[in-house]
């Protein structure tokens, strides 16, 4: 037969979980493609935006 826990010991295991799915939360989110934050240095163009949109 299983053993009851305490309260404290399930309280803290909760605590635990969501420290750890936070944590992995922040590394997902901070796991994205290199190339979005660090393009590769091309040719620049000198052209206005608003000249590239229309």
């Amino acid at each position: 037969m299983l053993e009851r826990t305490r309260t404290t010991e399930r309280y803290a295991r909760g605590f635990a979980a969501a420290v750890v799915a936070v944590a992995a939360l922040i590394l997902a989110a901070n796991a994205g493609p290199a190339r979005a934050t660090h393009p590769e240095p091309g040719p620049r163009t000198t052209a206005p935006v608003e000249a590239a949109v229309r």
